[in-house]
Parts: C-alpha cells; structure tokens; sequence
C-alpha cells in the first residue's frame, strides 16, 4: 500500500476524533474525555499521558535495608543509574517500578519526584544527615560520581569535557525516545515525525563516532559518568527499537566497538538487567 493511502488505523483514529467532535457539542468535555479513552487514538499510551502532574493513586513505596533506594524499570534512563550503581560498587535496593501500570504516578513515588518519571532514588545517608530525593538521571550521575569519587575526572578541564558528553546525552536522549515512539509505538505512521527523528539520531551518532575515533571512552581511555549515560540509548536503538537495518548502525564503526566495549564490562552486563525480567526475572526487584 502506498504511504499516501490512509491506513486502516488512520481512518479509524480519524472516526474516532470525528465522533468526539460531534460529542462536545453534545454532551461537553467529560463525555469527549470518555469516548477518547475508550477508542484511545494516542495508542497505548493514552491511559499514561495527561496535562496534570500529581499523584493518581495513594501507595506506599516499599523499601529495604541498604543506604540508597532506587525506583526504577530497565529502560534507557533506568539503566543509566543501574549500570552506574554497579559500576561504583554502591550498595542499594532497586524496586521495579512499572511505568506501563502507573507506578509511576503512586503518592509514594511523587513524593520523590514529582514529575513522576523513572529513575527515581533516595539517598538515605546523604551529606546533611537527611533523606535525598533524587530525580533526573544526569543529576542522579553526577551526584553518585562526587560521592564516590569515581567515573568523573577530578582535573577540571576533564571535568568539564566529561559533562559536555553527559549533557549532550541528556539533550539528546528525547529525541532518540521520539524516534523509537514514531517508528515502533505510535498508532499511526507520520512520514515526517519519522523522516525527522531518523535523521537526527543518525547526526548524533555520527557525532559520536568521529569523537570515538582513536579513542577507548568518550573522553579518552577511562570510562566516565559520560560512557555510562549514551550506552543504554545507543544500544536501545538496536535491542528495544530493532532499528539497526532502519539507521545502518554497523556503519558507525566506533560506536560499536565502544558498545561491545562497554558491555564487555561486568558491571555494566550486571546493571544493564536489574529492574528487568532478564534471567527469569531474578533482578526484577533486586538488593545489591
């Protein structure tokens, strides 16, 4: 079928919105909350997106015996702080968190991070001698780096090149989720909204080839917070969004060998599967 043919999805999603057009009129806007609920034209995620923050549901988070806590689903973001976790050798309880169920929108959880986004982590034994509340994986990185003393250069030059890759991936990382939504998960294919995210992943990932030339790391031969941030996203275009064909992946030759690199680490391996059914889903909920 040729791309200027509506699909089936299409037509039906147009019908759809055409009825809960005619339903304003006739009943209000509670009426057209409902029919758009039930014939849910954003797809799966229609129950999960709303133009209000706040807690949905009241719930306490459980909690176990080590200094941190953490929140959180094996998807690119939670493994961010997994991986981190491992890597630093802190001890820790991670919950799984299933966003697709609203975990994520349990009083419990807003109380750590009222944006009501995975990861979310409370340091118990934090500097001050109060309970931290932690959300947003850069912050979360940086914050566990100074803490321990690890994966972050201590020379400020290097320092401050370490955190242009991190936050290069946290300026990023939206747009690699917007390609693996318009590709894999939106009910409808919109040439454009794929055109436009294909493109810009395959520009990041060029950036990050020419700056992985002749080099281990992204900042040269030692893994930083920075290494730890891009891998999940860069290894999700090929595990979570089969895009591997769709973006020419292998072409990116540096990047690759980084990744196999990267997940040659033990560390790494391990906390790429915590808060994951991997493994008959002995990480699910997991106590370091």
């Amino acid at each position: 079928m040729s791309d200027s043919v509506p699909t089936k999805t299409a037509i039906t999603t147009g019908i759809s919105l055409a009825v809960a057009g005619l339903a304003v009129g006739l009943a209000g806007p509670k009426l057209v909350e409902k029919i758009i609920t039930k014939m849910k034209p954003g797809g799966k995620f229609t129950g999960m997106n709303k133009p209000t923050a706040g807690a949905r549901t009241v719930k306490e988070l459980q909690g176990g015996d080590h200094p941190i806590q953490l929140y959180s689903m094996a998807t690119p973001n939670g493994q961010k702080v997994t991986v981190a976790l491992e890597e630093m050798g802190l001890k820790y309880d991670a919950w799984y968190t299933d966003i697709m169920a609203g975990d994520q929108f349990t009083s419990g959880f807003v109380e750590i991070n009222p944006n009501s986004k995975i990861p979310a982590l409370v340091h118990r034994d934090a500097p001050g001698g109060k309970p931290l509340h932690l959300f947003e994986t850069g912050n979360i990185l940086l914050y566990l780096a100074e803490l321990t003393g690890k994966f972050l250069p201590t020379d400020p030059a290097k320092k401050a090149e370490c955190l242009n890759w991190l936050f290069f991936n946290i300026g990023e990382a939206p747009y690699f989720g917007q390609f693996g939504h318009f590709t894999r998960y939106a009910p409808m294919k919109i040439d454009y909204a794929v055109t436009r995210y294909s493109t810009e992943v395959k520009r990041a990932m060029d950036v990050l080839d020419k700056q992985l030339e002749r080099k281990s790391y992204l900042c040269g031969e030692e893994c930083t917070i920075a290494d730890i941030a891009w891998l999940p996203w860069v290894r999700c275009l090929d595990v979570f969004y089969k895009a591997s064909e769709t973006l020419e992946l292998a072409s990116f030759e540096n990047v690759a060998a980084w990744r196999a690199r990267m997940e040659a680490r033990p560390a790494t391996a391990k906390g790429l599967k915590i808060n994951s059914d991997a493994d008959g889903g002995v990480y699910r909920n997991y106590s370091s």
